[in-house]
């Protein structure tokens, strides 16, 4: 069976460098849009937040959250105290660092992979500065929709963290770390070349994945809705850049693009999977819980849209 899939993914890789040679002009523009997206939206709105949450888990940030916090959150969400800062981070630094932030708690034994596993469920959320800056600004150009695609997004993350609370059955005791006598000059500096080859790899993962949608498109001659659908369900900023372009009401943008962030396209889906590559924590926990995301995303803009439109 493994020969077969091998020689699949040899057929598939073959056509698309004949195609790569047919259309290199197209595939050389591509390039060069991915270089501008990442260069303007993805690495100021995820290079330093990777930083800071590398050195705030090597200082173990959660001996410094006020308790009332930590017991809100673990009521609510059932997690560890480590699992929290997962949660937290991932709201603050976007994805897919929610991914990143999992591997690196697991891998210093602060998480067991049953929870690590059960976070990848809820903890799927955009840049605070991606949705409130580059999506309603640049992409859409509708201001006033930032704060409802915000909550649009962000709140099926939570229902979906307390609905399936009860799953998480594996939580490790956390253990304090006293003694710490860190570097800091030599933690900026791990965390610094660690979150450059994060960067890095969604820069590879964007380009290669913005390079074959915009091949089927092109190939295909697809039209407007069905070149929308491949974007967005190959990589989601072009998809939403695309929406912009679109004369539709705001209504319909809130709920296109909300749907559009909670899959994430399958370019998140391949960052997700680099991330956890060298851990044994299983990736379809993380697809799950997209697609229970996308359908109450679509619950939640509706209800917003009857009380804001």
């Amino acid at each position: 069976m493994k020969r077969y899939i091998d020689m699949i993914v040899v057929i598939i890789c073959s056509l698309f460098l004949i195609l790569f040679i047919i259309n290199r002009e197209l595939v050389f523009n591509t390039v060069g849009f991915s270089l501008d997206i990442w260069i303007t939206s993805v690495l100021p709105a995820l290079f330093p937040f990777f930083v800071i949450s590398d050195i705030l888990i090597s200082y173990d940030v959660i001996r410094y959250i006020p308790k009332v916090i930590k017991n809100l959150f673990k009521k609510l969400f059932n997690v560890s105290d480590n699992g929290l800062v997962v949660i937290i981070l991932s709201m603050l630094s976007g994805f897919p660092s929610n991914a990143r932030n999992i591997k690196n708690m697991y891998n210093s034994n602060k998480i067991s992979k049953k929870e690590g596993e059960h976070l990848l469920y809820f903890t799927h959320f955009s840049n605070p500065m991606f949705i409130l800056g580059t999506l309603v600004s640049i992409f859409l150009k509708k201001k006033e929709l930032g704060l409802i695609i915000f909550i649009s997004h962000y709140l099926p993350n939570i229902i979906i963290g307390i609905l399936l609370r009860k799953l998480n059955t594996n939580k490790l005791d956390t253990n304090y770390n006293n003694d710490i006598n860190n570097n800091f000059g030599l933690v900026l500096t791990k965390s610094i070349r660690k979150s450059l080859d994060s960067v890095l790899g969604i820069l590879g993962t964007l380009t290669v994945f913005l390079i074959i949608s915009t091949l089927l498109i092109n190939c295909f001659n697809l039209d407007n809705t069905s070149s929308l659908l491949i974007k967005s369900i190959l990589e989601l900023t072009s998809g939403l850049k695309e929406l912009g372009s679109y004369n539709l009401l705001d209504k319909h943008l809130l709920i296109i693009s909300s749907c559009i962030l909670s899959f994430g396209g399958l370019s998140v889906h391949m960052q997700v999977i680099n991330e956890l590559s060298d851990t044994d924590i299983s990736y379809s926990n993380f697809f799950i819980g997209r697609i229970i995301q996308v359908i109450l995303s679509l619950v939640v803009s509706y209800i917003l849209c009857l009380f804001t439109f």
